[in-house]
C-alpha cells in the first residue's frame, strides 16, 4: 500500500514495486486483491521516491503471534502502525524503554494460502503485565514479497541510531504447519497476518530512538520512538 507524497491518504493504493517505480493495481486494497485472484489492472506509475509506502495490510482481521508452529497468542490488529511512523507509549506518570522483538510475518490470501511475507516489529513494554505489555504498537511493513522471493531462513538486522543491537538468522520455520493450526475449526481471512518466532530482542529502546528493523530480501521497516518532553 502506498501513496504519492503530495497526495496523502489514510489507506491508500495496493501497489507492485518495480525496481525504482511503483505501479498502482486497481484494487482497493491488499485483501481485495487477493480475492480477486491476486490479479488486478495497473494504473499509474510512480517514481518510488516520490511515494509513501504503508503497511500492506491496513486492518488485518486477525493477528497471530507464533513461537512455535503449533502455538500462538493473538495481538491486536488496532496496534497496526505503518513504515516511518512513530511509537508512542506511556504509564499515566512516565515514559517507558520499550523493548521490539523483529519477526518475519505471512500474510494469508483467498482461501487461506499464504500470500507474501513482509516484517513486523513486535513492541513490548515491559513494565507492563502481558497482554498489555504489546497492546500499543505492531509496525508493519514496508513490502509483502511472493513466497517464492522470500528466503527461508533470512537474516535479521535490528538498528538503533544506526547502531546494530540484533543479528540473527530466523530459525527454520514450517509457515504451512503453522497456517494449518491457525487454521484448524476456523477460517483464515485474506489479510490475517501469521507472525513467526522473535529473531532476538533489542532491549532499552529510549524515547526519540530511530529503529530500522532490516529482513534479508524482503526490506527494511523503519520506525522512531516518541521523543520524551517534560513539561515544567
Amino acid at each position: 500500500m502506498f501513496h504519492p507524497v503530495d497526495h496523502p491518504m489514510e489507506r491508500g493504493w495496493p501497489g507492485r514495486v518495480d525496481g525504482d517505480h511503483v505501479v498502482e493495481l486497481a484494487a482497493q486494497t491488499l485483501q481485495s486483491f487477493f480475492t480477486g485472484g491476486g490479479a488486478a489492472r495497473e494504473h499509474a506509475v510512480f517514481p518510488l521516491a516520490s511515494v509513501r509506502l504503508l503497511a500492506p495490510v491496513l486492518h488485518p482481521p486477525a493477528v497471530r503471534i507464533f513461537e512455535h508452529e503449533t502455538s500462538f497468542e493473538f495481538a491486536n490488529p488496532a496496534a497496526i502502525m505503518g513504515p516511518d511512523t512513530e511509537v508512542a507509549h506511556r504509564t499515566v506518570h512516565d515514559w517507558l524503554a520499550l523493548e521490539l522483538r523483529p519477526r518475519v510475518a505471512a500474510v494469508i490470501a483467498d482461501r487461506g494460502e499464504i500470500g507474501g511475507f513482509t516484517i513486523l516489529a513486535d513492541w513490548r513494554a515491559p513494565d507492563l503485565p502481558p497482554p498489555k505489555d504489546r497492546d500499543f504498537a505492531l509496525g508493519l511493513g514496508p513490502l509483502l514479497v511472493t513466497p517464492d522471493e522470500a528466503p527461508a531462513e533470512p537474516a535479521v538486522t535490528v538498528r538503533v541510531f544506526g547502531d546494530v543491537v540484533v543479528r540473527e538468522s530466523s530459525r527454520a520455520f514450517d509457515w504451512t504447519a503453522a497456517r494449518d493450526f491457525a487454521a484448524a475449526g476456523t477460517t483464515l481471512k485474506p489479510g490475517d497476518v501469521l507472525a513467526g518466532p522473535a529473531c532476538g530482542v533489542a532491549e532499552g529502546i529510549e524515547p526519540a530512538a530511530v529503529v530500522h528493523v532490516e529482513v534479508e530480501e524482503i526490506g527494511v521497516l523503519s520506525q522512531s520512538v516518541h521523543p520524551y518532553v517534560e513539561i515544567a
